[in-house]
């Protein structure tokens, strides 16, 4: 059953998507946070070969901000992407700090640029079906995406042993 739009929800839709990307909340740091600090050494380091390293996390965490922005806007060309491919990436090669802060940058743009589409939106929109999801459902599940790989961040930097910051989320 899809629930009728209801009034501020889309204020509300921009908060959960701040707070879950780097407005500070209750329930510590976000993916932004999570990622403060860390060195191109430390994000690219694997706990195993086949296993995915913080920066893989972050290109991915920003491919999937693309793409619901381009389901929810339902514009863009498919394939627009920054780097080739989709989903999980291969690490930069060479994986070093100028590499490092320009996927940053990219993480960064991508959230920008989905967030500038949601506060676009209309509440009555929020019902539409994109893709096989309401662009609400779009919206909250790209929010709690966020959440779970800053955990999963925050996992890694444990298992690299990492010099472990406190980090204002």
């Amino acid at each position: 059953m899809v629930k009728p739009p209801v009034a501020g929800e889309i204020a509300l839709l921009l908060d959960l998507l701040d707070e879950a990307y780097d407005r500070s909340a209750w329930h510590g740091p976000n993916l932004r946070g999570s990622l403060r600090g860390l060195t191109a050494g430390e994000a690219a380091w694997q706990p195993a070969p086949d296993r995915n390293a913080i920066w893989q996390v972050v290109l991915h965490c920003a491919y999937w901000k693309y793409a619901v922005r381009r389901r929810i806007s339902g514009a863009g060309k498919r394939g627009s992407f920054a780097r080739s491919g989709s989903n999980w990436f291969p690490l930069p090669s060479p994986a070093n700090a100028a590499a490092w802060r320009s996927d940053l940058a990219l993480l960064d743009a991508e959230h920008a640029a989905l967030r500038a589409v949601v506060e676009t939106l209309r509440p009555a929109g929020l019902a539409k079906l994109r893709g096989g999801s309401t662009v609400r459902r779009l919206a909250v599940g790209i929010a709690a995406h966020d959440l779970y790989h800053a955990g999963q961040v925050r996992l890694l930097i444990r298992l690299a042993g990492a010099k472990t910051r406190r980090r204002k989320a």
